[in-house]
């Protein structure tokens, strides 16, 4: 195995023997096996690997959705491998922003009011609000569409609502999965060139994809087969 430590800044993701079990009846099927993991600030990684490689459970783990059977998980300097359901869904909405393969709008709302929704859910005041969803359309590029919804907007357009939306709560984690999976060519390199750009500005970013087209934009690459971590290497190396 190749392995690249983080060196642009401290770690604010660690992971230490991480494993993963599910149990279906009377079989266990160990979805990861032991994974080391430290991701540092303003990295931009891509976790690569073929389907039931164990990439979207780590995601899943990462992002708070779920938890490990057994290992440790530490994000910003909080253990979160054993904290309830409450805790975790109050560390995912501080710390990362979701992106996902099929964008998850509302599709009776408007763009903005789509983007605006984790704000509400934060109790944030309706004024600041609208200026910040505002603010994030204007910054992928959305300025003309922010009334429209998601039916009226293409498939390049959607993503790049669900990118508005989830940086709109200033996360230090933007987590991405298969986000140019839906999306044609010239879509997808829109999205490739905005992750880009987000990167560029500071933000940390872990993208989940098994297009290595896509990968290769990233500063380090993570390989996963078969619940462990098989190569982690600078995508420069």
């Amino acid at each position: 195995m190749t392995t690249s430590t983080p060196t642009n800044g401290s770690a604010m993701i660690r992971m230490r023997g991480i494993r993963k079990v599910y149990s279906m009846g009377r079989v266990e099927v160990e979805a990861l096996r032991g994974i080391d993991l430290d991701i540092a600030v303003n990295q931009y990684i891509a976790v690569v690997g073929p389907s039931g490689s164990g990439k979207s459970t780590l995601m899943n783990l990462i992002g708070c959705l779920d938890t490990p059977s057994s290992g440790e998980y530490v994000l910003s300097g909080e253990a979160v491998a054993g904290l309830d359901r409450n805790r975790l869904a109050e560390i995912r909405n501080r710390y990362i922003g979701f992106v996902f393969q099929n964008f998850n709008l509302l599709p009776y709302a408007s763009a903005q009011e789509n983007v605006e929704l984790p704000l509400l859910f934060g109790g944030v005041p309706t004024k600041e609000r609208q200026e910040r969803a505002r603010g994030m359309l204007e910054r992928v590029g959305l300025a003309d569409r922010m009334d429209h919804k998601p039916t009226e907007l293409s498939g390049g357009q959607m993503q790049r609502v669900a990118i508005a939306r989830a940086l709109v709560n200033r996360p230090a984690i933007i987590l991405a999965d298969e986000p140019t999976g839906n999306l044609d060519s010239t879509s997808g390199q829109g999205i490739v060139g905005l992750f880009e750009e987000m990167h560029a500005s500071g933000q940390t970013i872990v993208m989940i994809t098994h297009d290595k087209a896509v990968a290769r934009f990233a500063t380090r690459v993570v390989q996963i087969h078969d619940g462990q971590i098989v190569q982690d290497q600078n995508a420069a190396a």
